[in-house]
């Protein structure tokens, strides 16, 4: 099943939920289930990762000012307190790919069952909820306002993603919360450091799977690219406004309600 309009679908979802706190590897494995595509169709697996690397340039897009500055190629200064630099990134970043590569055996052998990732969703709502709930006096406003010891709590709690169902945004945003900053400064730094995660996951898969390309594919696989790409840019851009009016909770909400559809169309 490798229709253009499949390639579409899986586009769609990819873009839509890999920078939201709603967990991409749930909806992907829903999406998949509910399309009747096999847990055995190694095309759709390498298929997923380029797509993800759409969402990646998405981001990239968004946030290329930032990521300028950030290698001191932007003239740009920034809007509160000393500004974030690469040691923020590095701190950020570091704890999640070291434990990811320690126990990238166990994870793909235990943790990417349907069973798993349900327990993954529900819980990741509940940290959103907790994130709102206690989220001590925000010191940090914008970015540039976070510590390095704020970026290094956030890096922690990205650790939590590992688990499939959990979402990186989604702990890396409550983390954030939870360590003072504000919804807006929460999410611009976790779809910052997403980007330099992300392009190191995707890239070490895609390459372990170039041998699955062929000629044939080459107009399926750039359908899903540019539908992620678009899909991301605007669920980026709509998400950072939606962060500043309303609460995280309705992600949660949200992903209690995905959970039951995944128990009932996955798991039953």
């Amino acid at each position: 099943m490798h229709d253009w309009w499949v390639a579409v679908i899986i586009g769609i979802v990819e873009g839509l939920t890999e920078f939201l706190p709603v967990s991409s590897t749930g909806h992907m494995i829903l999406t998949s289930t509910l399309l009747g595509i096999p847990d055995t169709d190694e095309l759709i697996k390498t298929f997923e990762i380029v797509i993800q690397l759409g969402a990646i340039l998405a981001g990239v897009v968004v946030y290329w000012k930032r990521i300028l500055r950030l290698f001191g190629l932007s003239k740009e200064k920034p809007k509160a307190g000393k500004g974030m630099n690469l040691l923020h990134i590095m701190l950020a970043i570091v704890p999640t790919l070291a434990i990811a590569y320690l126990t990238k055996g166990f994870i793909k052998a235990h943790l990417f069952s349907p069973s798993t990732v349900l327990i993954g969703l529900i819980l990741g709502g509940v940290l959103l909820i907790v994130g709102e709930k206690f989220q001590p006096e925000v010191t940090a406003h914008d970015v540039d306002e976070l510590t390095y010891k704020q970026a290094f709590f956030i890096g922690l709690w990205q650790i939590i993603s590992i688990w499939p169902g959990f979402s990186r945004s989604g702990s890396t945003i409550a983390g954030g919360m939870l360590a003072g900053a504000s919804r807006k400064a929460a999410a611009d730094f976790t779809f910052i450091i997403a980007i330099p995660v992300m392009v190191v996951a995707t890239g070490y898969e895609l390459l372990k799977n170039l041998d699955m390309f062929s000629s044939g594919d080459v107009g399926f696989f750039a359908i899903g690219f540019i539908v992620s790409f678009v899909v991301a840019l605007l669920a980026v851009v709509t998400f950072i406004k939606f962060v500043q009016k309303f609460s995280m909770s309705y992600f949660a909400y949200y992903r209690f309600a995905a959970a039951a559809l995944f128990w009932i169309f996955v798991l039953r």
